[in-house]
């Protein structure tokens, strides 16, 4: 049992829905036992009803719950970065050979602890994860999720066509290894499966259907794939699919697109396709700086709020430019800003909403994660940027907790982290600043 003592927020209900979404607590108080938050509140109201709890003291910076990423490509580390070309070139360029390379296992293992590393250490506790197209590789992901100790919602992504050949797979075998890695990992720990074909552009129908096949048979692990992000592609999906309304109804006709689904970018949807995911209720991850990176689009977040559609926030590494959260926050509002009448003034209170619960009820795990409410995991990010950091400068002189937040997200980054736990495991802490010579102090005074 510990009482972490902290000036801390979360967002307990829907900013969008409701303007007292976010809550704050200057000198707060959470109580955690065996990973989970027993209390939580000001820290003199936790202290008073659990005097005797050891207290650990985090004042001094902000505490804010893990982050989760809702679109996130494990082969992709290396290869953040590939500016200036559109989504289909940057694939066939840059993206792709290097995913050819997972059939080595070394490689993928040696990937699979940067990427890992890559999550932890800016904060993020669980991520919905695009996994390679060799199953073994994806065994090796979901084995450094585990050692680690992150939450992994992760998939072997299969394709059929329009791909290197290496890349390619058969429905059968899509059908048998996805079993078998449903089996070994589904509910294992942290770990949970999402069945992940690349995009309806490279998986024929015969693919999803063995993706809505395993769906069948395991009917609690999730499904995520691409939709929507460029209009080539858009028109390719069209030219391979010519008997389907749109690009959604390649996912629909399959039975694919359900409550667990989540369906990257969503940056061209025609209000038919709105109106059926939220009927579905299944969500659209947003992915603002790999939008702005491949020159993809705005994303239409208006649009999509109004449909009832559910909206959560991902990195897309690597056409996104980083693991950070709070870039991606940032962005989101940069680009909402830049659409005028169009786009949704986002606060604070939306982007710390959109980079935890939202993604927590993306996949179905609201109940257990995404706030600091009682009953769930204590899941969290620690920032306490470096003393003499301009960061440190403007969160000391902040006229508010919210005013706080608002500069995190506009200035923060990895550097500023300085402890992440997942389930109450400290899972990453930031090296101690290294001291200086005494000669040089003296020198320099």
């Amino acid at each position: 049992m510990t009482l972490y003592r902290a000036t801390f927020l979360h967002t307990p209900a829907n900013p969008f829905h409701s303007d007292q979404a976010l809550r704050t607590e200057d000198d707060g108080g959470l109580l955690v036992q065996n990973g989970q938050i027993i209390q939580s509140g000001s820290f003199a109201t936790v202290r008073a009803a659990f005097p005797d709890a050891p207290v650990e003291d985090l004042r001094g910076g902000l505490l804010l719950p893990g982050f989760i990423d809702t679109h996130v490509h494990y082969p992709q580390v290396r290869v953040i970065g590939g500016l200036g070309l559109p989504l289909l070139e940057w694939l066939d360029t840059i993206t792709l050979p290097e995913e050819a390379k997972f059939g080595n296992d070394a490689y993928a293992a040696a990937i699979a602890r940067e990427f890992v590393s890559g999550l932890t250490s800016n904060g993020t506790t669980t991520a919905l994860i695009f996994g390679s197209h060799f199953a073994s590789a994806v065994d090796i992901l979901f084995q450094e999720a585990s050692r680690v100790g992150l939450r992994a919602v992760a998939g072997q992504v299969v394709s059929d066509r329009m791909l290197r050949p290496e890349l390619h797979t058969t429905p059968s075998l899509a059908y048998t290894e996805g079993k078998a890695l449903i089996e070994r990992w589904h509910g294992q720990g942290r770990n949970l499966y999402a069945v992940t074909p690349r995009f309806s552009l490279s998986a024929s129908e015969g693919i999803l259907d063995a993706c809505a096949g395993l769906m069948a048979e395991f009917p609690d692990v999730c499904f995520t794939s691409h939709i929507n992000e460029n209009g080539r592609e858009i028109q390719t999906v069209r030219d391979l699919f010519p008997s389907s309304r749109d690009y959604l109804d390649t996912y629909e006709r399959a039975g694919l697109v359900t409550r667990r689904t989540v369906l990257a970018h969503s940056v061209h949807p025609t209000d038919r396709e709105l109106g059926a995911m939220a009927e579905h209720r299944c969500t659209a991850a947003h992915c603002p700086c790999s939008n702005s990176a491949l020159g993809s689009g705005r994303f239409p977040l208006g649009r999509h709020l109004a449909a009832g559609v559910h909206v959560s926030l991902g990195t897309d590494v690597g056409g996104g430019t980083g693991f950070s959260m709070l870039k991606e926050g940032l962005q989101a509002h940069f680009m909402q800003q830049l659409m005028g009448p169009a786009g949704v003034p986002l606060s604070p209170a939306h982007l710390l909403y959109l980079t935890t619960r939202a993604g927590a009820e993306a996949l179905d795990l609201d109940g257990q994660i995404g706030d600091f409410s009682a009953g769930k995991s204590f899941d969290a990010v620690y920032f306490r940027p470096p003393e003499g950091s301009i960061m440190h400068t403007v969160l000391a002189h902040a006229s508010s907790t919210e005013r706080a937040l608002a500069s995190l997200f506009a200035g923060g980054t990895q550097s500023d982290v300085a402890r992440v736990w997942i389930g109450g495991d400290s899972v990453y802490a930031r090296s101690p600043q290294p001291q200086k010579n005494p000669q040089l102090r003296q020198l320099e005074m």
